[in-house]
C-alpha cells in the first residue's frame, strides 16, 4: 500500500467526484469523440447574466482589496432587503454572510454546527458527501412518489420521536424548489414542518437557491413560519445565470448569531473573502429593478412552458412524473416499465442511465445519486440544454397573454425537445 493511500482521510476515502460535475465532463468527452449527446446532467442556468449586472462587474473590475470576511456591507444590506422584499422575512444586514457559492457555506455550516444532519431523500447530490467528509451523522428521511417526493411533517416528527431526545442538536436541510424534482412543499406543509422543528429545536437550513425560479414567481420561504430557527441559503447561480461567479448568501435570524459568528471564524481561516468585483456587482442583482424583473418574468415563462411540455410527453408515455413548479429539473420514475427493463437486464437506476445514454445519447443521472435506492427506476434530468439568451429574446416577442407553444419550444429548445422525444421512442421499443 502506498503512503498516499495510507494517509488519505477515512472520511474522504471511497467518495467520488460530484455526480453532476462528473456527468458534465463525461458528456464533453463523448461529444469530443463524435457522439451526438443530449445533455440532461448538469443543472446550470441556460440564461445569461443580466446586462445591468455585467455592467456593474465591468465598472468594479478594478476593485482589488480584501473585503470583510462576512461580506461587503452594501451587499449584505442588499441581500437583507431582498429577503424582506421577496420573502417577507425580517432579515438584517448584520446577520447576512457572503460566501464563494452557497455550496461552500453549507460545508462550513456543517463543520461549525455540532449535531446530526437530517436530509429528505431524494436530495441534492452534495449534501450527503459534505456531511460524510466532515464526519457528521446523516439521517435520511424517506419520501415517496405519492407525496410528490416532498418531506412530510409526519415523517419529520416520527424521526424525532424515534430518537426520543428533544434537546438533541439537529440540522434539517430543506431544498425547494427542489433539485432533483422541481417541486416543494405546500404552504400548509411548510407551516406544519415549522411547528415540528420548533417543538424539537431543529435548526433548518432552507436551501432556496431556486426560489426566484418558481415558475409563477410565488416562492414562499419557510422562514415566514419559523423565523427564529431558519437559515436561508441563496445566491446568484440559478436565478441570475451566474453559476461561475461563485457567490452564495446565508441569512441568519438574530437568535442564531452564535452560529454565524462561528462560520465567520472558519471562513477567515479558509477562503478569507469573496472576490471583490463579484461582490460589488452582486449588489445590483439583489437590489432588483425593472431589468431584473423582466429577466425573471421571461426566464420563468420559458422554464414553465418547457417543463409543462416535458411532463405531458412523459405522462403520455406512461412515465410516473409530477408537474414541476420551479427550477429546471424533472425526476421521472419508470416503474411502469420495470418488467420490460428486467428483460433487457436493467435492474437499477444506474443501469437505466447507462443504457439510455448508450442507446439514445440522452445523458441523465440516476436517482441513486440523489439518495434514492439503487433498485428504484428514477432519473434526475435538467432541462437546460438550450441557448437561454436567444430564448429570452424570442419570448419578449410573444405577447404575454399568449403561451409559448410547442413550435416555440421546438425552435428555441431544440436539443431538449429532441432528447425527450428520443427517450420516449426508446421506451416504445421495449
Amino acid at each position: 500500500m502506498s503512503i498516499q493511500n495510507v494517509s488519505l482521510n477515512l472520511n474522504v476515502r471511497g467518495l467520488g467526484k460530484s455526480a453532476t460535475l462528473a456527468i458534465n465532463e463525461r458528456v464533453a468527452e463523448l461529444q469530443k469523440a463524435g457522439r451526438e449527446i443530449y445533455s440532461f446532467g448538469l443543472g446550470q442556468s441556460p440564461f445569461p447574466v443580466p446586462q445591468c449586472v455585467v455592467n456593474a462587474l465591468q465598472k468594479h473590475a478594478h476593485e482589488k482589496d480584501y473585503l470583510p470576511v462576512q461580506g461587503l456591507p452594501q451587499l449584505r444590506e442588499a441581500v437583507a432587503e431582498f429577503h424582506r422584499r421577496e420573502d417577507h422575512v425580517n432579515i438584517q444586514q448584520e446577520n447576512v454572510m457572503i460566501g464563494p457559492g452557497s455550496k461552500e457555506l453549507m460545508f462550513l455550516l456543517q463543520l461549525a454546527f455540532y449535531g446530526d444532519i437530517l436530509i429528505p431523500a431524494p436530495c441534492w447530490v452534495s449534501y450527503i458527501p459534505q456531511a460524510k467528509i466532515i464526519g457528521r451523522k446523516v439521517t435520511m428521511i424517506e419520501t415517496a412518489y405519492k407525496n410528490r417526493w416532498t418531506l412530510s411533517p409526519q415523517a419529520l416528527e416520527a424521526q424525532c420521536l424515534e430518537e426520543n431526545d428533544v434537546d438533541k442538536p439537529r440540522l434539517l436541510i430543506l431544498n425547494y424548489p427542489s433539485n432533483p424534482y422541481g417541486d416543494g412543499n405546500t404552504v400548509e406543509e411548510l407551516m406544519q414542518i415549522a411547528e415540528v422543528a420548533r417543538k424539537y429545536n431543529i435548526i433548518i437550513l432552507s436551501d432556496e437557491i431556486y426560489g426566484q425560479t418558481n415558475h409563477q414567481g410565488k416562492h414562499i420561504s419557510i422562514a415566514r413560519y419559523y423565523p427564529e430557527g431558519t437559515i436561508i441559503s441563496s445566491g446568484l447561480s440559478k436565478w441570475c445565470g451566474a453559476g461561475g461567479w461563485r457567490l452564495g448568501t446565508f441569512s441568519f435570524p438574530a437568535s442564531l448569531r452564535w452560529l454565524l459568528d462561528a462560520l465567520v471564524v472558519v471562513a477567515s481561516e479558509t477562503y478569507t473573502s469573496v472576490s471583490a468585483p463579484i461582490q460589488y456587482a452582486s449588489v445590483v442583482a439583489f437590489r432588483g429593478g425593472d431589468e431584473i424583473n423582466e429577466y425573471l418574468l421571461h426566464s420563468r415563462r420559458i422554464l414553465n412552458a418547457l417543463g409543462k411540455w416535458i411532463v405531458q410527453q412523459l405522462q403520455d408515455a406512461k412515465v410516473r412524473i409530477h408537474p414541476v413548479e420551479g427550477a429546471f429539473y424533472i425526476f421521472p420514475d419508470f416503474e411502469h416499465y420495470r418488467q420490460a427493463l428486467l428483460e433487457v437486464n436493467i435492474k437499477s437506476s444506474t443501469e437505466l442511465c447507462e443504457r439510455i445514454l448508450e442507446d439514445t445519447g440522452v445523458a441523465a443521472l440516476p436517482g441513486s445519486s440523489f439518495g434514492r435506492s439503487k433498485h428504484e427506476l428514477n432519473l434526475r434530468m435538467a432541462y437546460v440544454n438550450f441557448d437561454g439568451e436567444k430564448a429570452l429574446l424570442a419570448s419578449k416577442k410573444v405577447p404575454l397573454d399568449q403561451p409559448l407553444d410547442a413550435e416555440f419550444l421546438t425552435q428555441h429548445c431544440a436539443l431538449v425537445v429532441t432528447g425527450i422525444n428520443r427517450l420516449i421512442d426508446w421506451l416504445k421499443q421495449l
